[in-house]
């Protein structure tokens, strides 16, 4: 099979959280330790940090991989999703994974895949760490998918973990409380590992501490004890805790481990996030005149500091290109959004897309008044069509969105 023919493969036959829903999610390891027996166990022969969270699990990745980049490591990187290219999900040192070489392991390991029916994500971790292992990286930076206890990443043994923060969002799987959440996401701290929070409440530190005590394994709250700031090439106001997420976790990395990173690394690789790894999708600006910002933010959570940080902007006219996932509270996040912006509603592409029509009719009982389109980008052109340019356009809801656009 050629590249496509591959991805398609995998994408179609196989369950894929991104693009089905709660079908692709599985609550158990046991695939996924499968693979790794039936590869040679190549995590075991791998160094990793591990990053859970609700929210800036990618953001935080990736400062990470920069800052390591450039202080000379060869950096192996694991996000999701992918917002165009299945391939940007496994990278090296900011450049993804060959066409060839996901080919290769499909075609290599498929009569396997198939009789243990494996998840598209079990068999994508598996197609990482067997990536990582024969290139020889130093480090490897691994983005939990979901949750944490039960995500296929969590087979590894890290040399740092971090949980960014909890939020509601994945409730169906991860349980409809803050407490619940907190402990899923705490199922990734393992004994004699220390363990980086980046932000936290009361009933969700105490979820984390005692996990920690468990295992016998230091714990630090990092919104606590880091109040450095560096300047980034990551703008969302977001990005200021995730900052000291990162700088808590290099700290500990320095003091528990060989790896030497100096303050220059910091200071460059938190200025070079995007040119080191390619992150797109984080306040990320389209365009001047009008101002045009896309940012991947699609729970409760996110969208609060996202919308804050919107109100901030000086501008004419708002327009706000939106859409959404169809398994979303909308009762939690449409009274969010500004009413005092011209809205236009659009479906990103996929089963899991939600209808405009039902996005509409329940945006208009929270006053936000707009318009549906055909497609994201009918809806993204013709904003840019009716802004002037004075006006601000914001493009967001999924991160199926924002990819459609990019």
């Amino acid at each position: 099979m050629n590249y496509q023919e591959t991805l398609d493969w995998m994408f179609s036959q196989l369950p894929m959280y991104q693009t089905q829903g709660a079908s692709a999610y599985k609550k158990d390891l046991t695939n996924t330790v499968l693979l790794a027996n039936h590869l040679g166990n190549p995590e075991k022969d791998l160094k990793f940090i591990h990053v859970a969270g609700t929210n800036g699990k990618g953001s935080t990745s990736h400062m990470l991989a920069s800052v390591l980049q450039e202080a000379g490591y060869k950096v192996g990187l694991y996000t999701s999703p992918h917002l165009k290219d299945y391939r940007e999900r496994i990278k090296i040192n900011g450049k993804e994974i060959s066409k060839q070489f996901v080919c290769n392991f499909i075609e290599a390991n498929k009569e396997f895949l198939e009789q243990n029916s494996l998840s598209f994500f079990e068999m994508s971790v598996g197609l990482a760490f067997q990536y990582f292992k024969e290139k020889k990286t130093d480090i490897n930076i691994i983005e939990v998918g979901m949750g944490g206890r039960l995500d296929s990443t969590n087979i590894i043994k890290p040399l740092v973990s971090i949980i960014t923060n909890i939020g509601l969002d994945h409730t169906q799987f991860l349980g409809d409380n803050l407490k619940a959440i907190a402990s899923e996401k705490a199922g990734i701290i393992k004994e004699n590992v220390p363990v980086i929070i980046g932000e936290y409440v009361t009933q969700t530190k105490a979820v984390f501490q005692s996990r920690a005590n468990e295992n016998q394994t230091k714990i630090y709250f990092a919104s606590e004890l880091i109040t450095d700031d560096y300047p980034s090439d990551l703008f969302g106001d977001y990005q200021r805790q995730n900052k000291k997420t990162v700088l808590q976790a290099l700290k500990v990395l320095q003091e528990t481990t060989s790896f030497q990173i100096k303050e220059k690394n910091i200071k460059k690789g938190l200025l070079n996030v995007v040119k080191n790894t390619g992150l797109q999708g984080r306040w990320q600006q389209l365009g001047v005149t009008p101002k045009i910002i896309c940012d991947t933010a699609h729970n409760e959570h996110g969208l609060k500091i996202v919308i804050n940080q919107l109100k901030k902007e000086k501008f004419a006219q708002l327009h706000i290109v939106l859409g959404m996932v169809n398994d979303k509270n909308l009762n939690d996040i449409l009274p969010i959004f500004p009413k005092n912006a011209k809205y236009y509603f659009c479906k990103p592409i996929g089963s899991r897309g939600l209808e405009t029509l039902v996005l509409q009719k329940k945006a208009s009982e929270f006053g936000l008044k707009g318009k549906i389109y055909n497609s994201v980008s009918e809806a993204y052109n013709e904003a840019r069509q009716k802004a002037t340019s004075e006006d601000f356009i914001y493009v967001g809801g999924s991160t199926f969105v924002v990819a459609e656009i990019l």
